[in-house]
């Protein structure tokens, strides 16, 4: 990376207050396991958990999910977390993102969004810092600030934790 655009790209992590994020795709792989009988499961990173945690005891930065799906799996997971925002069967993240920036105080350059496919694009477009995982939709990498070296489900979420960690401390901090 060039160090302007890095520089760049550290100042606008370096803003944001609230990390928002699409589910399916980012922290989950991009399908879904269903059994004969209609369950669902779904495969989360538990690395992607820690960056969670790590946002929010570190720096004091929470975390949302903003997603299309309507479902208990995801509702147990951002449960589990501790999500301070989870907004299940959207179909217009980008208003939604707005309203929690909105209901929070916070500008929407103070936001990031993380997503992988064109229905998360309004929502990234509409933040200060957005990014993608490695195998994000073609369109989505192209205008992403950040195109994560690990494909969704597989630690995006915490490459993305880290980078806003780095740019705050200048080093990543530990606990």
């Amino acid at each position: 990376m060039v160090n302007g655009r890095k520089a760049a790209l550290l100042e606008r992590a370096r803003r944001v207050k609230l990390v928002l994020t699409d589910c399916d795709g980012v922290l989950t792989e991009a399908g879904v396991w269903v059994s004969p009988r209609g369950e669902e499961a779904k495969r989360f990173s538990l690395r992607d958990g820690m960056g969670v945690e790590r946002l929010r005891l570190l720096a004091g930065i929470e975390t949302g999910i903003v997603t299309r799906e309507d479902s208990e799996i995801v509702r147990k997971r951002a449960e589990k977390l501790g999500i301070a925002e989870l907004h299940l069967g959207v179909s217009r993240k980008a208003t939604a993102v707005r309203e929690v920036a909105a209901r929070r105080g916070l500008a929407l350059p103070q936001l990031a969004f993380l997503g992988d496919d064109v229905n998360d694009l309004g929502a990234m477009e509409a933040v200060g810092f957005s990014a993608c995982p490695a195998d994000a939709f073609p369109a989505v990498k192209e205008r992403a600030h950040f195109v994560c070296q690990s494909p969704g489900g597989q630690g995006a979420f915490r490459k993305v934790a880290e980078l806003i960690l780095l740019a705050l401390f200048g080093e990543t901090p530990r606990f």
